[in-house]
């Protein structure tokens, strides 16, 4: 059994910093990518930021420059630094962990940003 488990999301104003973190755990063997997406109310889940095990990145065009992806492959963990938060970044995010031809996702955790 497989799991995936995130942390650190919560409420900051305009401007501000959250760190997200994800560790998987279980049977998991050979992961490639981890990453981050996203959803807001209304919207399609979208992609926030990748990581492959070689440590190629790569980001959703509304967070290139104040997001950073990383990722320790001997623990099987991936952060997400999110600067300079805006309101439109309010949304529920989700871990994923691409293990070919498996695909794993944590439950989520809400990030609201709002004065």
């Amino acid at each position: 059994q497989v799991h995936v488990v995130e942390s650190g999301g919560g409420l900051v104003q305009p401007g501000g910093s959250l760190r997200l973190s994800c560790a998987a755990s279980g049977s998991i063997f050979s992961i490639y990518f981890m990453g981050w997406y996203r959803q807001a109310p209304g919207k399609e889940r979208e992609l926030v930021a990748v990581i492959t095990s070689g440590g190629s990145t790569s980001y959703g065009d509304s967070v290139k420059g104040r997001f950073t992806i990383s990722r320790d492959n001997a623990k099987n963990t991936v952060s997400l630094q999110m600067n300079n938060l805006r309101p439109e970044d309010t949304a529920v995010y989700y871990c994923n962990v691409a293990a070919p031809p498996h695909n794993y996702w944590g439950q989520g955790t809400q990030v609201t940003v709002s004065s």
